[in-house]
């Protein structure tokens, strides 16, 4: 038997966790499953290793239930609902696969299609399209609608945000980054104006994001599943090729990261789900401001000079750490014990402020410590 713990943290499980210490067991696909009451038949399944097509679903966001792609069938129950709003039972009988549910996908996504930009070639994000493998996964290989009709395919970029953009010829209107505007970030930036096929995304009453209330968090570019909103970092370097779990380095929070690389040079910086501080969201710093990591003017080996007039020459640690304590020495024999403090950065974690405090307790024999704190 399945339990819903058994997949890796960074796996995309399509809806939240349920908060109940309840289980219910069931079957999909003929497996039997336990899950925790509340629990969506999407979560259950992928939690079991059951694979469920999705769009508008991501586990960071409450279910919505537009896309269409993620629909079961049920025993005894009509219809084919969306797994990511219909919640486990006890006892239920869940089929994921079967002709009837391949058609209906396949005739979603060619939906879906039919009003997108062919260029999977040269779009930004070729290899990393939610939209893209989901067409694989239904199997779909021909398009019936021709680009005579009515389309969104001209629908002008919006590049006034200075990190990323956001190209509506590319839009599906998921609302998923409406909705990570409005849980994730708390901010109501974004929504979706107009009703229908004129159905679209905009920022404010149609404003550029420049002008409207968005404070670039990233939170909607984090849930993007298509190129529509993109890193302009990414469409300039092209996409990472690998991560490395980091934490951020502007403030003492201690947001957890992947940072997102090609060689050694940082591509883009992304929330890491499982940052114990964070849980996949950031602030505008930690997404985008990271340019210093890379900037030509970062000192990254220790230096010292013996006056101010004198260049800096690049030492060894032994050497630097050596020359700063004789200099606190020279500093308190000539001025007295309380000629030297100690202040620590908003930038410290707690631990290092400790140190710090006790460096100057304990070695410098004062009580002259302080740190610069931020709201």
């Amino acid at each position: 038997m399945l339990s819903l713990n058994d997949t890796h943290p960074d796996h995309d499980l399509g809806t939240p966790a349920s908060e109940s210490t309840q289980l219910v067991s069931l079957k999909i696909d003929g497996v039997d499953v336990t899950a925790p009451a509340g629990s969506s038949v999407m979560r259950a399944a992928i939690a079991a290793g059951i694979e469920v097509p999705k769009l508008c679903a991501t586990d960071s966001l409450e279910p919505f239930g537009s896309c269409r792609l993620c629909l079961v069938e049920i025993d005894g129950r009509r219809g084919t609902p969306a797994s990511c709003t219909t919640p486990v039972e006890a006892g239920m009988s869940v089929r994921t696969q079967s002709p009837r549910l391949a058609k209906l996908r396949k005739g979603v996504m060619e939906l879906y299609i039919s009003d997108h930009p062919l260029d999977c070639l040269t779009c930004a994000a070729n290899g990393d399209c939610e939209l893209q493998d989901m067409a694989g996964a239904v199997g779909l290989r021909e398009v019936r609608y021709g680009d005579a009709g009515k389309n969104h395919l001209d629908a002008k970029k919006d590049e006034s945000n200075p990190y990323f953009t956001f190209d509506a010829s590319k839009c599906i209107v998921c609302n998923r980054c409406v909705r990570a505007c409005e849980e994730t970030q708390g901010t109501f930036a974004l929504t979706i104006s107009g009703r229908g096929f004129e159905s679209h995304v905009s920022a404010g009453m149609d404003e550029p994001f420049m002008q409207s209330e968005c404070v670039s968090c990233g939170a909607c570019v984090n849930a993007c599943p298509t190129a529509t909103l993109q890193e302009k970092t990414v469409i300039e370097m092209g996409m990472p090729t690998r991560s490395v779990t980091t934490t951020c380095a502007y403030c003492g929070v201690g947001c957890g990261f992947k940072a997102e690389v090609k060689g050694d040079e940082v591509v883009r910086m992304t929330p890491w789900k499982d940052g114990k501080a964070n849980e996949g969201h950031s602030c505008v710093k930690g997404r985008f401001a990271w340019g210093y990591a890379t900037h030509k003017d970062r000192v990254t080996r220790p230096m010292i000079r013996a006056k101010i007039t004198d260049p800096w020459r690049e030492v060894s640690w032994d050497e630097a750490i050596g020359h700063a304590a004789s200099e606190f020495k020279r500093l308190q024999a000539s001025f007295g014990v309380n000629a030297i403090g100690g202040i620590t950065s908003s930038r410290c974690t707690n631990e290092e402020t400790y140190l710090v405090q006790k460096l100057v307790r304990a070695a410098f024999g004062n009580n002259n410590v302080d740190t610069w704190r931020r709201a």
